[in-house]
């Protein structure tokens, strides 16, 4: 019998950790507390509508094909992909822009927004191209174990160019100046968790990712890529244990975790799962707090506290018994104040007063998601981690902003046409997910959270546990879920191959 290794959660990260593993050889079991696979990124069926419940950007396909080529799969073997055009609209107070995916009319836009614009665009990509290369080969993959990970000669002679001691906002204003285009330029780094004089410039790779790598859509959801990954992990001998919440990880001889003991949430049964090795790809902070020991976490509460943590979401899921005339796959509601609403979530942590939000209407792509004639919604604000009073009443009444500035923006009546309306907001993600302060995208990624100053990958008190997904290295966003599994993986090899 080959050595074992029991992965805690079947998110991205999860399922990535587990076909790495069993790739090596090694006997996976997966336990799940919910009944499918995908973590935040489940999907609901509910009236005749499917959602994906959680992510639906699909950006940098270059990191997805990387993950199936290292199991001599392609993505068609599981998926097809579709390239939206617009990539998105934005709706700004004097209306409506959207941005298209050929970059010669993209380059148009910007000299019709900002004269001049153009050239500095191709600038600001080449500088952003670099940072995406050397982020995604020299970067991303390092367990941020060591110091020594980082003496690559790329990697220093490159550091200035990296711009990881300048901001976002200080880079982007280098080169633009109207605030649209600015805003265009900050919003991928929205939901790295802090604002954008906050973020290392570093992260305009992201805009390389997003402009030049396109954005596109998964025949069939997001929920594709998740049973994609799923089948490949089932390909490779993995089990999964769904309906399993993990209670406890017992450690043995002061620093050896032996069993995870689990109640199967159906039968309410006690379960026992004896491994090898342990990779908990649940929240980091509620299997430090509530399944070890207090002897055993290497992190107290105070550091806990004072992570800076990327935001939380309040979510809508809505169906509607009519097609709308005209509504992109994915808008932007830049309507309201991008400062204001920054600060709301990373500097007095409120509930916002006006704030942004992001539309998403897959059944515009994908006749496949609604009832014949309908249309299929996933409505998102961006709000604070660690927000109390989280009641129906709030939710009902941001349900209510956003729903007539859509009315207003699109021209049409909305809310006579609702026939499903689910929301999620903190206080789900933290009883669905057990997130730590009902975060959605895990720990921001600022100068002082990354590489080595994240939450290590591997315990440091019990020397066969390990932690992968979004409050570890590399950090948040499914692509980086998919390489945190890869390089957990790689770290259980170097030390218990």
């Amino acid at each position: 019998m080959g050595k074992q290794v029991v992965i805690i959660g079947a998110g991205f990260a999860g399922l990535s950790a587990a076909s790495f593993m069993a790739k090596a050889g090694w006997q996976v079991t997966v336990i799940e507390k919910h009944n499918q696979p995908g973590g935040r990124a489940r999907q609901m069926n509910a009236n005749g509508f499917t959602f994906d419940m959680g992510p639906s950007w699909y950006w940098m396909p270059d990191v997805f094909e990387r993950y199936f080529n290292q199991f001599g799969k392609k993505v068609p073997d599981y998926y097809e992909l579709k390239r939206l055009d617009p990539s998105y609209r934005v709706y700004w107070d004097d209306g409506p822009i959207d941005i298209p995916a050929g970059y010669d009319e993209l380059k148009a836009l910007f000299d019709k927004i900002e004269a001049g614009s153009g050239k500095k665009l191709d600038k600001f990509l080449e500088e952003a191209a670099y940072k995406y290369k050397i982020g995604i080969d020299k970067l991303v993959h390092k367990p941020g174990q060591s110091p020594t990970e980082f003496l690559d000669l790329d990697l220093v002679k490159g550091l200035f160019r990296l711009d990881v001691f300048s901001s976002m906002k200080k880079h982007v204003a280098k080169y633009f100046s109207h605030p649209k285009l600015k805003e265009l330029m900050e919003f991928p780094i929205l939901f790295l968790g802090a604002l954008p004089e906050k973020v290392p410039a570093l992260y305009s790779l992201m805009n390389h990712a997003a402009i030049k790598g396109g954005t596109w859509y998964p025949e069939g959801g997001f929920y594709s890529v998740v049973k994609a990954m799923f089948d490949l992990a089932i390909e490779l001998g993995v089990d999964f244990r769904f309906n399993e919440n993990a209670e406890e990880i017992v450690v043995v001889g002061n620093d050896r975790a032996a069993t995870i003991r689990t109640i199967n949430i159906i039968t309410q049964a006690e379960n026992l799962f004896h491994a090898d090795v342990i990779i908990a790809g649940a929240d980091y902070h509620h299997i430090e707090t509530k399944l070890l020991p207090q002897q055993y976490r290497s992190y107290d509460e105070d550091y806990w506290d004072s992570r800076m943590m990327a935001p939380s979401c309040l979510i809508y899921y809505v169906g509607l018994n009519k097609r709308l005339k005209n509504v992109m796959h994915h808008s932007l509601f830049f309507d309201t104040s991008f400062e204001v609403h920054g600060e709301e979530i990373y500097g007095t942590k409120q509930w916002p007063t006006n704030p942004l939000f992001y539309a998403s209407a897959t059944s515009v792509t994908d006749g496949n998601v609604a009832p014949a004639g309908c249309e299929n919604l996933f409505l998102l604000i961006p709000v604070a981690s660690g927000l109390e009073n989280d009641t129906e009443e709030l939710r009902a009444s941001y349900f209510s902003m956003i729903i007539e500035r859509m009315e207003k923006h699109l021209g049409e009546p909305i809310g006579d046409f609702i026939v499903y309306k689910k929301s999620f907001a903190p206080t789900d993600f933290v009883n669905e997910y057990n997130a730590f302060k009902g975060n959605a995208y895990g720990l921001a990624n600022t100068l002082m959270q990354t590489s080595m100053l994240k939450p290590a990958c591997r315990s440091k008190k019990v020397n066969n546990l390990f932690y992968t997904g979004q409050l570890t290295v590399p950090g948040p966003g499914v692509p980086p879920s998919l390489i945190s599994g890869e390089v957990v993986a790689k770290e259980v090899l170097k030390h218990f191959a």
